[in-house]
């Protein structure tokens, strides 16, 4: 029953995408909520749709909303626990989610003030963490913390990632089918975390995201007919988000047998290696425009996807490379994992450093040859 819940909350996200995007597509073209080309940044070459968003956010909250297993409340204590936990979860993120869709559509259609939009995710944040409680307890002995004995340090830190991870998914957001894949592969990760420790609502709420996003992807990978805008990466962001920190608090003994391995991870290296990509090049452009004296939100072209097409690789090639990147780290983070917390970050951050130099690289030497 857990099962097909799961996998019917996968399909009917995958085919209400599916079946809604080509006619949003064409609204889209009748009324021009267009992007258009011409700005030194950007790298396609025709007036492509915007507002993707609206059907990710919509497939999401419907799908979650008609699959939300209340049944799953049995004499079970632990499963009732879920249930409890995931509704308030879903509670806030809903607020959340409108808020920020209509902050995203907005920014697509007709431009929002970067104030404003800050204003917006310092509420989410708000609500997120001190209304909702979706708040990180602890390192899990990474650096020797364990729990925090104050309030404050979860509540600043989980608000840091919030906004990291939310502007993370926007940023790399440049290439067809980037964003959305990556998401397709977090979203999986995260479902399989959730389901082989039983936590069936986090897990349907996940596949619900990878449902959403597999059908997105029919239409915006290479050559993309729509883009999904900041209404789409924000929402994406803010789901993520909400996973990884539910994940990072999740009791690993629960974990079932046949998944052992996922036990020895501490879950902060987890959901850092799941999101490795985001992170990796986030904190990358902000160095480089940072030792550049330029200011860590203004848009440029020097985002790792942009330095392989850059290289003379297609968008297609681009995006494949990245989502190999992010699924071999995450594999070796876990296979190479330590009793030792801290030296399990320090393997995990080393494999993505060492990767995504090797791979630019690679890539550099390509270019300077031709």
């Amino acid at each position: 029953m857990e099962e097909n819940t799961i996998i019917l909350g996968f399909v009917t996200a995958f085919f209400i995408v599916l079946l809604a995007t080509p006619s949003l597509i064409k609204v889209a073209k009748l009324k021009h909520l267009v992007d258009e080309p011409g700005e030194a940044r950007k790298i396609h070459r025709r007036s492509i749709p915007t507002i993707g968003g609206i059907i990710i956010f919509g497939s999401v909250l419907f799908t979650y909303a008609l699959w939300y297993p209340e049944s799953y409340s049995t004499a079970d204590t632990e499963k009732v626990y879920f249930i409890e936990e995931a509704l308030t979860t879903f509670k806030y993120l809903t607020a959340c989610l409108i808020l920020l869709f209509f902050v995203g559509i907005k920014d697509d259609i007709i431009g929002t003030a970067p104030l404003k939009k800050l204003l917006a995710h310092m509420l989410v944040g708000f609500i997120l963490v001190m209304m909702g409680d979706i708040k990180i307890d602890g390192m899990h002995g990474i650096f020797g913390v364990g729990d925090f004995t104050e309030e404050w340090p979860g509540v600043l830190l989980s608000v840091f990632v919030y906004i990291v991870v939310v502007n993370a998914y926007n940023l790399i957001d440049g290439v067809d089918g980037l964003a959305a894949g990556i998401g397709l592969i977090n979203s999986v990760m995260f479902a399989g975390w959730f389901y082989y420790t039983g936590n069936v609502p986090l897990a349907l709420l996940a596949m619900i995201l990878a449902g959403t996003l597999l059908g997105f992807l029919v239409f915006n990978f290479s050559p993309a007919k729509i883009f999904m805008g900041d209404s789409g990466s924000m929402v994406i962001g803010a789901i993520i988000s909400v996973l990884a920190i539910s994940m990072i608090n999740e009791d690993q003994s629960r974990v079932r047998e046949s998944m052992g391995i996922l036990a020895k991870i501490p879950t902060p290296v987890f959901a850092m290696s799941v999101l490795v990509y985001p992170l990796v090049d986030t904190i990358r452009i902000f160095a480089v425009r940072a030792s550049k004296g330029n200011s860590p939100f203004s848009a440029d072209k020097n985002h790792i996807h942009h330095k392989l097409i850059s290289a003379g690789l297609s968008h297609s090639k681009t995006v494949v490379i990245l989502y190999t990147y992010n699924i071999v780290v995450v594999g070796l983070a876990i296979c190479l994992a330590q009793d030792n917390a801290t030296v399990s970050f320090f393997i995990a951050a080393g494999i993505a450093t060492f990767l995504a130099i090797i791979l630019l690289f690679i890539f550099r030497q390509k270019v300077k040859k031709e």
